[in-house]
């Protein structure tokens, strides 16, 4: 047994859980946005623009729905 309280040992865990899925979001919105071109217009919107900004609304909502239920427990 860590000599660490059950209450700093969950807080750091929600921490770590809530930058983890953070950074995995931006890193595939990254991706899919600069990389495959989706993210800037040439000259006007494509299909791909429509949606790749469909897909980056709905999985920022995913994440904020992530993190009220990683958050919304009380600690130990």
């Amino acid at each position: 047994m860590s000599g660490m309280e059950p209450e700093a040992r969950d807080f750091l865990i929600r921490v770590s859980l809530s930058i983890l899925a953070g950074l995995t979001w931006l890193f595939t919105n990254v991706t899919a946005g600069i990389f495959l071109g989706w993210l800037f217009f040439d000259t006007h919107p494509t299909k791909g623009n429509y949606i790749f900004y469909s897909w980056l609304l709905l999985s920022f909502a995913g994440l904020i729905l992530i993190y009220l239920r990683l958050w919304k427990n009380r600690f130990h």
